[in-house]
């Protein structure tokens, strides 16, 4: 008897090591010390040492039962991105800089070609973000997980200088919400889709003209990573007063996060038109709209609070980083949480 036959093949994790180094080395920032092998990722914070009070900041998240998808549709290549941009993107939402990412991922049985995809598109997130992939961990776990599945998480350090925190304390009545646009369903969610959709290949397969593609390519559609779009604003001279990303939970959820005691926050839905995938959801599985705006981004993956005066700064600087903004509402005074109309 022997690791291999129990179950664990040491040979296949060096493999995927090999095949991964290429994609790791594409996101190396010069903060990295030293190589991937290592007991442990070394990162140089000489660079931040100019900040007058410079904090760190953290994300940890996975991508849920979107890997569901990613099994169904043999496609394994985005669901890397979706990892990093669940982690950076709340680390951006506190005005932070990602520097650094770990993945880990744990599978029924290693097969190195799979794993370096799966590592390949959270090499892509993180080039993304800018931030540097600098280790990780892959755990073959048989008897525990199917072989051919797999689940997926990371974590992410950031930094930002104090005065520079977006903390939502100083929201005021008359602010203006910006939304910026979603790629799609983003990474929440995915357990009523699946109950919603027959996840079959010929269901996953079927081409919807409203989509403009298969129902499989747009639920798979990466999320979103907004690091670049909050940095232009930053740099645009704006000072975001709240920020909030639509992950689970939704509008409902989410939003009051970044609100301030005495402050509600005015939504309009028809301010910007929500995306085919989230009609065909609900059209389909006969939902609720509150529900849906208590589930999905609807189609906005990230809210910013501004001063009036900033706004149009603020939309001019999201589209130069890619991005697609709407003014999609308002701050009032009220009771803290949002009201949809």
């Amino acid at each position: 008897m022997d690791y291999k036959k129990a179950g664990v093949d040491i040979e296949a994790g060096y493999k995927s090591v090999e095949l991964m180094k290429k994609y790791v080395k594409e996101t190396l920032r010069p903060e990295v010390m030293g190589g991937l092998g290592g007991f442990s990722g070394a990162f140089s914070l000489a660079a931040i040492k100019n900040m007058e009070n410079p904090v760190l900041l953290s994300g940890t998240d996975g991508c849920g039962t979107k890997v569901k998808l990613a099994f169904l549709m043999d496609k394994h290549d985005t669901i890397g991105i979706d990892c990093v941009a669940m982690c950076v993107n709340d680390v951006a939402c506190a005005g932070g800089e990602p520097l650094f990412f770990l993945d880990y991922i744990a599978c029924g049985k290693n097969y190195p070609e799979k794993i370096a995809t799966i590592v390949k598109g959270v090499a892509e997130g993180c080039k993304q973000a800018g931030a540097a992939l600098i280790g990780g961990e892959t755990a073959e776990h048989p008897g525990l997980m199917p072989e051919d599945e797999y689940d997926l998480a990371g974590f992410a350090v950031g930094v930002v200088d104090e005065k520079d925190l977006i903390t939502g304390e100083n929201i005021k009545p008359g602010d203006v919400l910006v939304g910026i646009a979603s790629s799609g369903v983003h990474s929440n969610g995915f357990s009523l889709v699946r109950k919603v959709f027959e996840m079959t290949k010929e269901s996953l397969d079927t081409y919807y003209d409203e989509l403009g593609t298969t129902l499989g390519e747009a639920l798979i559609a990466p999320t979103r990573i907004y690091v670049r779009a909050l940095k232009e604003v930053k740099n645009a001279g704006v000072t975001v007063k709240g920020c909030s990303h639509i992950t689970g939970g939704g509008f409902y959820e989410n939003i009051p996060r970044m609100l301030p005691e005495g402050i509600q926050a005015v939504v309009e839905k028809d301010s910007y038109e929500v995306p085919a995938i989230f009609k065909l959801l609900q059209k389909t599985g006969n939902i609720e709209d509150q529900m849906m705006y208590n589930t999905y981004n609807m189609g906005l993956g990230m809210i910013l609070a501004v001063d009036p005066a900033d706004v149009e700064k603020t939309m001019e600087a999201v589209k130069a980083a890619g991005d697609t903004p709407y003014v999609v509402g308002r701050c009032e005074a009220g009771e803290k949480g949002v009201v949809l109309c």
